[in-house]
């Protein structure tokens, strides 16, 4: 653990499947508007000086600069559809574009809306929700692995993708957010 980290007692229970996770900013104004606007009103214009707040972070471009593979948390054909772009993948290929892999963590199934529930009840709803694609599974064996997301609640959806790449094999999996809002329940 890096130097001014700590787990909470959560975590120090049952440790997440996550070796870390560095979270750009808080999930407070100005953010939920330009997140907002950035997601969901089809602005992916917002994407590179996102990508720069989050690699200015602490210990971000170590993490991205260690990392074998950069993995954007993906979305459902449904979704992808319904907003015309992955944002996490706009943010990983500004973060390391030479190491990000688009297609490699899969979601396997559309899932309603996590923003409702609580965290048990979000954990429930992403069992089986990701798999690696089955032709490339050997990609994560031993591999460092950074995964992107714009927002970490409960960390459910990180946690659901990183459990798959820990049974894939993974070596280290970290996740980089642009934001982290106040802990749930």
């Amino acid at each position: 653990m890096a130097a001014g980290t700590a787990h909470c007692i959560d975590c120090r229970r049952q440790p997440p499947p996550l070796d870390g996770c560095i979270a750009a900013c808080g999930y407070s104004w100005p953010w939920p508007g330009v997140i907002g606007d950035f997601k969901f009103r089809g602005e992916p214009g917002w994407a590179a000086p996102l990508a720069m707040l989050m690699r200015s972070a602490p210990w971000a471009e170590p993490a991205l600069e260690r990392a074998d593979l950069v993995l954007p948390m993906p979305l459902s054909p449904a979704r992808l559809r319904e907003r015309g772009f992955n944002q996490a993948f706009e943010l990983a290929r500004r973060l390391a574009p030479e190491k990000t892999e688009a297609n490699l963590l899969l979601r396997t199934r559309d899932t309603p809306a996590q923003s409702g529930l609580t965290r048990a009840e979000r954990l429930r709803n992403l069992q089986g929700a990701f798999a690696i694609e089955p032709l490339r599974a050997a990609q994560v064996h031993g591999r460092r692995i950074v995964l992107i997301d714009d927002v970490m609640t409960s960390g459910a959806s990180l946690f659901s993708a990183a459990q798959v790449l820990r049974t894939g094999g993974a070596a280290y999996i970290a996740a980089i957010v642009l934001a982290r809002t106040e802990r749930p329940d």
